[in-house]
């Protein structure tokens, strides 16, 4: 489930990056940008990299910019993936660092969000992330969700799932093939209580809406199109 995609494309991580700051909630260090004021709040769970990444901080800004409060918990206790070190090798990371300990990370940041006033929270989960967005929508911790090639989901997790639910996946990915996107798309269309959009991206891989390469066009205006995709669900189911 956490192929050699999941790591591809790895970013230069930029503490100091983004319009945003960094401060602590709920104990953790957290990027936040936009409004403190906006009772609709966003929470991005970062991929394996963290929250340092600087395409993650860009999109953090870009939709606090169509008005949400916007933060970015550092939920790897400050050991993003770093494919450079031979002593940490993926399945020790993960051991360290599973989905499963972001989920229960994250809901103090849930409850510090509330207790300042916000009445909706989104989330959006990338790679590993999604694992741990898909969890917070299982237990109706918030309001609207949407997966960025997932990793770790599995079909129970969608099954599991009542509230509404966006899932964009890449053709070109073995973590969460087309085949499973397809599937998880079934599950959610059989659930006429629950509203879900489901879209494959053609030629692109997994990671690509975060891990794009600015010099390449087509996978820009693909992870754009990604990311206009996510603000139109939350405009649709964050009010």
């Amino acid at each position: 489930m956490s192929g050699p995609e999941c790591c591809s494309n790895p970013p230069t991580l930029n503490p100091s990056g983004g319009a945003g700051h960094v401060h602590k909630l709920a104990g953790l260090d957290t990027y936040f940008t936009g409004s403190p004021n906006s009772k609709l709040a966003v929470v991005l769970v970062s991929d394996v990299f963290g929250y340092q990444a600087p395409n993650l901080r860009k999109l953090a800004d870009k939709v606090a910019a169509d008005g949400y409060y916007v933060v970015v918990p550092d939920l790897l206790d400050g050991e993003p993936l770093n494919l450079e070190n031979p002593n940490r090798p993926i399945p020790a990371w993960l051991k360290d660092h599973g989905p499963d300990k972001g989920f229960e990370a994250t809901k103090p940041i849930i409850e510090a969000l509330k207790s300042k006033g916000v009445s909706a929270i989104g989330a959006v989960g990338f790679c590993w992330g999604a694992k741990v967005v898909v969890e917070l929508a299982k237990s109706r911790l918030i309001q609207a969700a949407v997966l960025l090639h997932p990793s770790f989901v599995t079909l129970d997790d969608i099954k599991g799932v009542d509230i509404p639910i966006s899932i964009l996946g890449a053709e070109i990915d073995n973590t969460s093939p087309p085949e499973l996107v397809k599937q998880f798309e079934q599950i959610l269309t059989a659930k006429s209580e629950v509203d879900s959009f489901v879209k494959i991206f053609p030629k692109v891989s997994h990671g690509w809406s975060v891990r794009y390469n600015p010099e390449d066009a087509e996978t820009v205006n693909a992870a754009e199109e990604a990311h206009q995709d996510l603000l139109n669900w939350f405009a649709k189911h964050l009010k």
